[in-house]
């Protein structure tokens, strides 16, 4: 079983930043990925980031360029910086852990707001 923590949502003008991350704990053999997805209301679940164990990194397109993705293979910890943020990056963004044995978990989401 897998537990992961999300922190650093929150609220954000229009060009701010903000520093996702998750932590993954609990009784597992090894990540192969771990990544973000985020929901809009009213929207699908839809990729964000993700990055392999071997740091292999893939990112959606309306992103490029102004988030990164990275990890901690020793905490099994994820991040994403977001830079440049737009209104429409507004979600909640949830971390995606993917085991080698293909197994998959959630984190229970963070909050990103993007507001003047």
């Amino acid at each position: 079983q897998v537990q992961l923590v999300e922190s650093g949502g929150g609220l954000v003008q229009p060009g701010g930043s903000l520093r996702l991350s998750c932590a993954a704990s609990g009784r597992f053999i090894n990540i192969y990925r771990m990544g973000w997805y985020r929901q809009a209301p009213g929207k699908q679940r839809e990729l964000v980031a993700t990055i392999t164990s071997g740091g292999s990194t893939a990112y959606a397109d309306s992103v490029k360029g102004r988030f990164t993705i990275s990890r901690d293979n020793a905490k099994n910890t994820v991040y994403l910086q977001m830079n440049s943020l737009r209104p429409e990056d507004t979600a909640v963004y949830y971390c995606d852990v993917t085991l080698v044995t293909a197994t998959n978990y959630w984190g229970q989401g963070t909050q990103v707001t993007v507001s003047s």
